[in-house]
């Protein structure tokens, strides 16, 4: 191996480390905490965290075997299953963020009709459309036995084995980025921009009450009222960061593999190795971010985790409670929801 192939090799297994211990994390708070499995987000967290695993446990040793060996890791039934998973796990993983949004969209929009357009029922039927979505495309990719190992990725991944079935491949892999990429990602934009337009009319809100309390309060001390100023500045930007985030973490980690999957279908293009290999660990990456991105930097996530601890050595000093106390104050009301 070079030494890029060994710096890709690095890479891989800090990020399958990484994403393991993450999303193990996530799928035990949520059979540890009853107040996270009551709430409808936790539905689309676990499918995510479940799916996430999945891949990581899967693919990502079967990728890292493909860059040492240079060949294909496996035999072909084994190879074509792991290619299947690899195309099932990526459509569902996709969806399941564009889902999560959609929650998220409503609890702020909508917050007073929330629990009526948000029920369990309606999230397991958005689990279930995820579930058929994603299961199609790789069902269709196996009967065209367009499902094996790929030296580009050194993974096994979709490929055109023979070029007489190349006009059909197109197709296929067209609409299939266009209904899981392109559709995930509008729906991405549409609903965090939707959440923040609402989320900087709280903080405006809050902003001109704090101004209009530090003009009453004649005699304040000048460094109070920096204070109060330098905190309106950091509620302002913090709900921007974190649409940025959601947004730009997935746009990172899935359009450059994305973009030279479609543009390997020009017959008079050749890909690099190393960047096609590069562009299937930024998807791997996303694996890893998910649990930090959605759940585990979150108060309730954050309880649980201390929960867990404290009984495993005899102690229990934060008992679960169903109700966030990270919410009482108006102040964080705005951003603890996006």
């Amino acid at each position: 191996m070079d030494l890029a192939d060994v710096l890709l090799v690095l890479f891989i297994v800090v990020v399958l480390i990484v994403s393991l211990l993450s999303n193990l994390l996530v799928l035990i708070c949520f059979i540890y905490s009853s107040d996270i499995r009551k709430q409808v987000p936790g539905i689309f967290i676990v499918n995510l965290s479940f799916c996430n695993l999945l891949l990581t446990v899967l693919n990502m040793p079967a990728t890292l075997l493909g860059i040492v060996r240079k060949q294909q890791p496996f035999g072909d039934c084994i190879c074509q299953t792991v290619g299947f998973l690899e195309t099932f796990l990526a459509a569902n993983t996709m969806l399941s963020m564009a889902a999560l949004s959609i929650d998220k969209w409503i609890a702020i929009v909508f917050p007073l009709s929330y629990v009526s357009k948000m029920r369990y029922k309606d999230a397991v039927l958005m689990m279930s459309y995820t579930w058929l979505h994603s299961l199609s495309f790789p069902a269709v990719a196996m009967f065209f036995t367009w499902v094996g190992f790929n030296n580009i990725y050194a993974s096994c991944t979709l490929h055109l084995q023979e070029e007489t079935g190349r006009r059909q491949f197109t197709i296929f892999t067209v609409v299939f980025h266009f209904t899981s990429f392109m559709l995930s990602l509008v729906i991405l934009c549409f609903t965090y921009l939707k959440v923040l337009k609402v989320a900087r009319f709280h903080c405006k809100r809050i902003d001109i009450i704090t101004m209009q309390t530090l003009v009453l309060l004649v005699d304040i001390h000048p460094s109070v009222k920096q204070r109060c100023i330098a905190e309106q500045k950091s509620r302002r930007q913090r709900a921007t960061k974190k649409i940025s985030i959601f947004i730009g973490s997935f746009i990172v980690c899935f359009a450059p593999y994305v973009i030279t999957r479609l543009i390997e279908l020009l017959s008079f293009v050749s890909v690099n190795y190393h960047w096609g290999v590069l562009t299937k660990c930024l998807t791997y990456c996303k694996a890893a971010a998910d649990p930090f991105v959605y759940s585990l930097l979150r108060q309730q996530y954050k309880r649980a985790l201390v929960n867990i601890v404290n009984r495993i050595f005899k102690r229990d000093l934060y008992p679960s409670s169903g109700h966030n106390s990270s919410l009482d104050t108006e102040n964080d009301y705005c951003l603890q929801r996006v």
